[in-house]
């Protein structure tokens, strides 16, 4: 296993992204990939890191062609939002007993700016495919990729479920079943975050920043606490958060979350964000093997105790 940052790679002396590629997948099965922080970025740098590995497969620089497992995205996080989805199939049982649940998927208040769209994008984007109510929740000038909305709603409908928009965290809070309160920078504001980083304009970044968190501050009651957790169904639906939480009084001044209502809801967290290493091992395992099912209970049956 390696761990490369673009700063410590030859990427930083001029080597192209084909090159780079291409170099280190000689004996690599699985590449993991994180480029989350350049809207209009990060999907496209993993598209173009497969279109390497393909010509180097093709041409017969590679004896395999590895498989790109997407960490996090400008447009996506899968390997949260699928922990998440196996979170509440487990805690409800099954994945039928989702259709009908509604979600609350809302903004929440953050003392920092520049936290990416993607967490909210993946629950919307996946957790529609189940018949789920969602509401998604942000204050005005907050919204998401306008495309990732689109395909959310086209997917509720035909799913038999729904998908709502709303500027009030409070109404989407009331009868939810399910509540994920996360921060996440406005779309033009990320958009702007990208083109200063490319110009390499840090006076230009500070000033973004600062108008950024000045507009956060408005929205400060933005905070999942008891209160609102009242309006939820029966005033237990389920707290969740992809962690860290920013925690009012504990990590943060204020933040999204009460520490009362963290508190409550803490084990349940670490479960959520326990699935998620089975998740990426589950994709290593789908990529490399035809029949990972086989596999798996060949491995099961052969009943060889793991060495410590």
């Amino acid at each position: 296993m390696q761990d490369l940052e673009e700063g410590k790679s030859q990427i930083a002396h001029g080597e192209t992204v084909r090159e780079t590629v291409n170099m280190i997948s000689f004996l690599t099965d699985i590449i993991g990939i994180r480029d989350d922080m350049y809207l209009g970025a990060g999907n496209a740098y993993m598209r173009e890191v497969g279109a390497a590995l393909d010509d180097g497969f093709a041409e017969g620089v590679l004896p395999q062609r590895p498989g790109i497992i997407n960490l996090q995205c400008d447009i996506d996080h899968p390997t949260q939002s699928m922990a998440d989805l196996l979170h509440l199939k487990n805690f409800y049982g099954s994945l039928e007993a989702l259709k009908g649940k509604k979600l609350a998927m809302t903004w929440a208040y953050s003392p920092s700016y520049g936290k990416p769209l993607s967490v909210p994008q993946g629950i919307i984007g996946l957790l529609s495919r189940f018949g789920m109510e969602i509401e998604l929740a942000f204050p005005e000038g907050y919204g998401l990729i306008p495309e990732v909305m689109q395909q959310a709603e086209k997917q509720s409908q035909e799913t038999g479920g729904s998908f709502k928009v709303v500027n009030s965290m409070a109404q989407a809070f009331t009868n939810a079943d399910i509540v994920y309160p996360k921060s996440w920078a406005p779309f033009a504001v990320m958009g702007q975050r990208t083109e200063l980083l490319r110009k390499n304009d840090y006076d230009g970044l500070k000033a973004l920043e600062q108008q950024a968190l000045k507009n956060n501050a408005k929205f400060m009651d933005w905070e999942a606490n008891a209160d609102k957790m009242k309006l939820t169904k029966d005033g237990s639906a389920l707290y969740m958060h992809c962690l860290p939480a920013d925690i009012s009084g504990v990590s943060c001044k204020k933040g999204e979350v009460s520490a009362d209502v963290f508190e409550k809801y803490r084990i349940e967290t670490y479960k959520e964000a326990g699935y998620k290493p089975y998740i990426i091992a589950a994709m290593i395992l789908s990529n490399r093997f035809k029949d990972p099912g086989r596999v798996l209970s060949e491995l099961i049956q052969a009943g060889v105790k793991r060495k410590m």
